[in-house]
């Protein structure tokens, strides 16, 4: 099966600075990939690079197939929502995704038809018509999101997609998410709410200091430490951020 993305050797520098160095994974298509890390390790500038956002120093990827050289033919496979979604604060949630839909060449009626649909998913049907620069941090993230899957792509990369969400909204982001993988979406996810990853990932790689330091299932990282006791992902996100780079996450 071909992954959903691979990336080989993939190296981003600023200057003499490493922000990414040398990553090499494969993610299989449909599922939920947790990517992990500290401030700064690197998640954000390795989804910029698969997105076509930021051009690599050295190394490789395909996304959906296509090579992250060639933006035009790979954009429509995508979707992404950052930390802070690209939002226009001058116009009303329902404007803003009529002009992500223009731009993906979404048939006027099919287009109207997933934005009902989304604004009654993310129960942001009262907020369709008020203008984005008095929403809150919450229904912010939630457009950005809608607008990221609108075009149903291949591949999703989130991150950190619930922070700033009530509870309620955060569990409606996680079943979304999770209905995402079953509609064999590929998502990539980027969090520091390590129990989302733990409910939602497949699999989870630990980035720290731009290098892939662990790679495996959710219960492959917990089983890391050999102490006997019940581990939580938190913990074993902690104790390989701590270690030196380059452990492995042992065979299950």
């Amino acid at each position: 099966m071909t992954p959903a993305i691979e990336t080989e050797g993939l190296t981003k520098r600023y200057d003499e600075e490493i922000a990414v160095e040398d990553l090499s994974i494969a993610i299989e298509p449909g599922s939920v990939y947790g990517f992990l890390g500290p401030n700064g390790a690197g998640k954000t500038t390795t989804m910029r690079m698969l997105t076509t956002l930021t051009r690599p120093t050295e190394g490789s990827a395909r996304v959906a197939g296509v090579s992250i050289e060639n933006r035009d033919e790979l954009t429509p496979h995508i979707g992404y929502l950052p930390d802070e979604p690209p939002l226009y604060d001058e116009l009303t949630g329902r404007e803003q995704l009529t002009y992500i839909t223009g731009l993906r060449d979404l048939p006027e009626g099919e287009a109207r038809k997933r934005m009902n649909d989304l604004f009654e998913r993310f129960d942001l049907v009262e907020g369709a018509d008020k203008r984005i620069d008095s929403y809150s941090t919450g229904m912010r993230k939630k457009l950005g999101i809608m607008q990221a899957v609108i075009h149903r792509p291949r591949v999703v990369f989130l991150d950190e997609p619930t922070t700033g969400l009530d509870p309620r909204a955060a569990r409606t982001m996680r079943d979304t998410i999770a209905e995402l993988a079953a509609q064999e979406m590929t998502i990539l996810l980027s969090t520091h709410i390590l129990p989302v990853v733990d409910e939602l990932a497949d699999a989870v790689g630990v980035i720290h200091d731009g290098r892939l330091v662990a790679e495996g299932a959710p219960e492959q990282l917990k089983r890391r430490a050999e102490t006997g006791e019940q581990r939580s992902l938190e913990d074993a996100f902690l104790d390989i951020t701590h270690e030196a780079p380059g452990a492995e996450v042992p065979d299950p």
